[in-house]
């Protein structure tokens, strides 16, 4: 599925590709949180790299979170990309993964397929504040789930 974003003030406006376009997976970390999730969490798709293009990438900026692991604190390595004049989030990019972008589901303009299940993923993370909207059929994870994007979207038959 071809997908089509953009930051708020319209500046920065991208395309790419992706087989796991369904937007299901919402993250409560504190990083997520407090830099896209106006709702206590956030969620990231899956696209190609290959197929990523942006029109203007002067006016991007890239935010590496600082981790925190006891008393020490080390930059994350994972590139959050955001819009310098709205301080929209646009896409995560992880050297791990170097085939992957990860756009943020709420900068996405093409209209996404609806999610016929989500899994809650970082809970142990979650603000005191939030919610968790656990629907049937939704999985509900204190760290990380050990099914990843596309081996959740293989499973339910969706990979476009």
């Amino acid at each position: 599925m071809h997908l089509e974003g953009s930051c708020h003030c319209g500046v920065v406006e991208f395309s790419l590709d992706s087989t796991h376009p369904y937007p299901y997976q919402r993250c409560y970390c504190s990083i997520c949180r407090k830099t896209q999730g106006g709702g206590g969490y956030s969620i990231n798709l899956s696209g190609d790299a290959r197929s990523l293009k942006v029109n203007d990438r002067k006016h991007i900026a890239i935010y590496h979170a600082r981790l925190r692991e006891g008393h020490d604190v080390h930059l994350s390595n994972a590139e959050r990309h955001f819009c310098k004049k709205c301080g929209s989030g646009l896409w995560l990019y992880s050297p791990e993964w170097p085939e992957l972008i990860h756009p943020f589901a709420s900068a996405i303009d093409t209209p996404l397929p609806k999610a016929p299940e989500h899994t809650h993923c970082l809970l142990d993370s979650k603000a005191s504040w939030v919610e968790v909207d656990v629907q049937p059929n939704d999985q509900q994870f204190e760290g990380y789930p050990e099914e990843s994007i596309e081996e959740w979207h293989t499973r339910l038959g969706l990979t476009r």
